[in-house]
């Protein structure tokens, strides 16, 4: 829990804005000044992330690196899309730890709270928990073999 003393002038008036003594007037434009500032995802780094999701068919946003994973999530992500047997060739991450701009504007790109986060054949598919569900259900392999992302069986030569 947060001691009080350290929290900023700022934020503790935002907070007695919130106050259930608050009307929803005056929340009115606490709330969309909040929203404005959550959507001013630059035109760069919109772009940016643009390019990166279409940088190949499957797209990992991930902390750490597919050999180094800096969170359980992001390796628990990794595990998962080896386990399907995802191309590495069809595959590329990004680590968000390497650019603040990047970790905070793949949320807001993607509206989704959490890193990691996949997208296969450029639409967002989810993050871990979504991947967790979608293996153990089946519809994650489904997807994958539907975009055709999968590592293609070498037909076996007769001896």
């Amino acid at each position: 829990m947060l001691s009080r003393s350290i929290l900023s002038p700022a934020f503790r008036g935002a907070l007695s804005a919130l106050r259930p003594s608050a009307t929803s007037s005056t929340l009115t434009p606490l709330i969309h000044h909040s929203l404005l500032q959550t959507r001013l995802l630059s035109s760069e780094v919109r772009s940016a992330i643009d390019k990166a999701v279409a940088s190949a068919p499957v797209v990992l946003f991930m902390k750490g690196t597919p050999e180094t994973p800096q969170c359980g999530f992001s390796r628990t992500s990794i595990q998962i899309l080896g386990l399907q047997g995802v191309d590495p060739e069809k595959f590329t991450a990004f680590n968000v730890l390497e650019d603040e701009d990047l970790r905070s504007g793949i949320k807001e790109y993607s509206d989704w709270p959490t890193i990691p986060q996949l997208y296969v054949g450029g639409e967002f598919v989810g993050g871990c928990d979504i991947l967790m569900g979608m293996h153990k259900d089946g519809t994650l392999a489904d997807l994958l073999t539907e975009k055709k992302v999968l590592i293609e069986e070498q037909p076996t030569q007769p001896q």
